[in-house]
């Protein structure tokens, strides 16, 4: 039979032994606080990436194709008007297909129509910058669509997430089981959290591409004043 004197040994040796042991962490995975969601949390996550993918690969080809549509040699125009002041025509042409950009473009319409009225040649041209603006704005719009709608889409997640919690709290009679719990809350929290990153990346990839097709468009404007320009005087 152990005394009291026995006990508080035993007590002590326990402490003692219970102080020795570490505590054991436990870690998350980001794959598994992107998949902890549930079946409905697994779902809307599958959209939001799809979103994000869809959004990236918009954002990259649109970055290459205005890359590749802002290059232009700064002697251009200057070639362009000593074959339109000695009426090289073809010439002229033929630098405006070599060089392939939409102010080249813009410009080759311009010498097809000479010999018509400058008004002619000023409305061909607006017509033509319309299409060439319309192939520079391409898919723009989705990224648009893209920043809006990753964040409703996450908070989709939320609203679900927290119907999920409040169905477990009536399903045990009102108490809170913290492990019931859990996956409604991972539902509502992991697809706010990636439906607002989705959001943000689509909107800053937008609002760049914009700034980027602005310029671009500038610099058909003014390339387009400057050709009817030297149509009007061309000495």
């Amino acid at each position: 039979m152990l005394n009291i004197q026995d006990a508080d040994s035993l007590a002590v040796a326990n402490e003692a032994l219970l102080e020795g042991q570490e505590p054991v962490a436990k870690s998350l995975s980001v794959w598994e606080l992107l998949t902890s969601g549930g079946l409905a949390g697994n779902i809307i996550m599958i959209i939001l990436a799809l979103l994000l993918f869809v959004a990236i690969y918009l954002y990259i080809e649109r970055t290459m194709a205005l890359k590749e549509a802002s290059k232009i040699d700064k002697g251009f125009m200057n070639q362009i008007r000593d074959h339109i002041t000695h009426r090289r025509f073809d010439s002229a042409k033929l630098l405006c297909q070599h060089t392939n950009t939409p102010v080249s473009r813009l410009v080759e319409k311009g010498i097809s129509r000479i010999g018509k009225p400058l008004e002619d040649i000023n409305t061909a041209i607006e017509n033509a910058g319309k299409l060439e603006i319309y192939n520079l704005e391409k898919n723009v719009s989705i990224l648009a669509t893209i920043s809006g709608a990753g964040p409703m889409i996450g908070f989709l997640g939320t609203v679900v997430g927290m119907i999920l919690v409040f169905f477990e709290i009536e399903k045990g009679g009102g108490q809170i089981q913290i492990d019931l719990l859990a996956g409604g809350i991972y539902t509502a929290m992991t697809t706010t959290v990636v439906g607002l990153i989705v959001g943000v990346f689509a909107y800053i990839g937008y609002n760049h591409l914009v700034v980027k097709t602005d310029k671009i468009v500038n610099q058909m404007e003014a390339t387009a004043v400057e050709f009817l320009d030297l149509l009007n005087d061309p000495v």
